[in-house]
């Protein structure tokens, strides 16, 4: 297997680091406060953290509700004009809630530091370290979350979010993108439906155990991020997504990204974009097989971008059965496209980067397509809305070529 930058030699990052180590910061007994938190748990959400926090440094801050306009800093006024440096510089603290995962943990690595380098504090919590650590996590975090004035976080689903939630009194809540799971906790919120992922069947027991334990957690999650008198909401996406009533949602163009990366060196050949369909049970894994042998013939694609959540076994069926080079990025995907090389067409299953990758690689040259779920191809463990959802992020997909179903005849 292979980076971007050339073959991978010795162990993957996190296989190299020392069990239990926190990167460079403060130590947990000195937790600082900080005017704006940001709770991120995977790589996607911290890369949109930094658009979201590029952005903000470029507008003029609103004043919180109810109240005169508050300085940034102590002593420092609010500026109304166009800024170039980030207002958030030194009062952003990113909070990183470790996940399990050593694919995701190694990309999140990479991006903590590029984070550090735009000036933002950041913080690794081995919140999931231990039966003692979530709670040991929480205890913490929750005085800064109550002094925080302004919290961001990368997805409402989580368990983990939710619950940080339930102590914030925040008057300023930012979702940022986790992908286009954001499409639909848009939908749950303007419907008040339970936060639910969409790839997950609802039982038709009702809610498990697990569930109705958690379900005042969520329900309070839920409540603090509808909108009121006290309280704004904004949905920083790249997502099509409609406001919910009384929320705001800002379009993210990755002005960073593009700003601060590429343009890319183009290899004028076709690359395959990965996806977890299969890890998370929506997708069969033979007919997922089928497919990208299908599109890689028909489109003489010779590099496979994985998914950091694919199972090793798959990746080795799709180098050796299909001849693909499995490439497996250090950072998301975005950024690996925008730093390059990468290939004049980039082929996908509807997945975020049918949205995110035009957006990224706008002006270089770059075409994206998108491929297509035949609703044959779903499990019989699949959401009965994993069919629509999907189509739906096809369907909506902005400045991308549309496919048709791949299969094993496609020539």
């Amino acid at each position: 297997m292979t980076t971007p930058e050339g073959p991978e030699t010795g162990p993957p990052p996190e296989a190299a680091a020392t069990p239990g180590r926190r990167l460079r910061g403060p130590r947990r007994a000195g937790l600082p406060a900080a005017p704006t938190l940001a709770f991120v748990e995977s790589p996607v959400q911290l890369l949109n953290v930094l658009e979201w926090a590029y952005r903000a440094a470029r507008r003029p801050a609103p004043a919180p509700p109810g109240d005169a306009a508050r300085p940034l800093r102590d002593g420092v006024p609010r500026q109304p004009e166009r800024r170039d440096i980030t207002p958030l510089a030194g009062d952003l603290l990113v909070v990183v809630l470790a996940p399990h995962d050593p694919m995701t943990r190694g990309q999140l690595r990479r991006m903590t530091e590029l984070a550090r380098d735009q000036g933002h504090r950041v913080r690794w919590e081995e919140a999931r370290g231990g039966p003692t650590a979530p709670l040991s996590t929480v205890r913490a975090l929750a005085g800064p979350l109550r002094a925080a004035r302004r919290v961001v976080i990368g997805d409402p689903f989580s368990r983990y979010v939710q619950l940080l939630l339930t102590i914030t009194r925040a008057r300023e809540l930012i979702v940022v993108d986790d992908g286009t799971a954001t499409m639909e906790f848009v939908s749950q919120l303007a419907r008040g439906e339970r936060l639910v992922r969409w790839h997950r069947a609802r039982g038709a027991g009702g809610l498990g155990a697990r569930e109705l334990i958690l379900a005042p957690v969520t329900a309070s999650a839920r409540r603090k991020l509808t909108p009121n008198a006290r309280r704004t909401v904004e949905i920083f996406t790249a997502m099509p997504v409609e406001p919910p009533p009384g929320a705001t949602v800002t379009a993210n163009d990755f002005a960073w990204t593009r700003a601060t990366h590429g343009p890319p060196r183009l290899t004028g050949g076709t690359d395959l974009v990965g996806t977890s369909l299969v890890e998370t049970g929506v997708v069969d894994p033979g007919r997922y097989l089928d497919a990208v042998a299908a599109l890689a013939r028909a489109h003489g694609a010779t590099r496979y971008f994985a998914h950091r959540r694919e199972h090793p076994d798959k990746l080795r069926r799709i180098a050796t059965g299909i001849g693909l080079e499995i490439v497996r990025p250090e950072l998301p995907l975005e950024l690996i496209a925008r730093r390059g090389p990468i290939g004049r067409t980039v082929v996908s299953f509807p997945s975020t980067v049918v949205h995110t990758l035009p957006r990224a690689l706008a002006g270089t040259g770059v075409s994206v397509a998108v491929c297509d779920i035949d609703p044959a191809w779903l499990t019989e463990h699949a959401s009965p809305r994993a069919g629509d959802f999907l189509s739906g992020v096809t369907g909506t997909a902005r400045d991308v070529r549309r496919l048709p179903y791949a299969s094993a005849s496609t020539t």
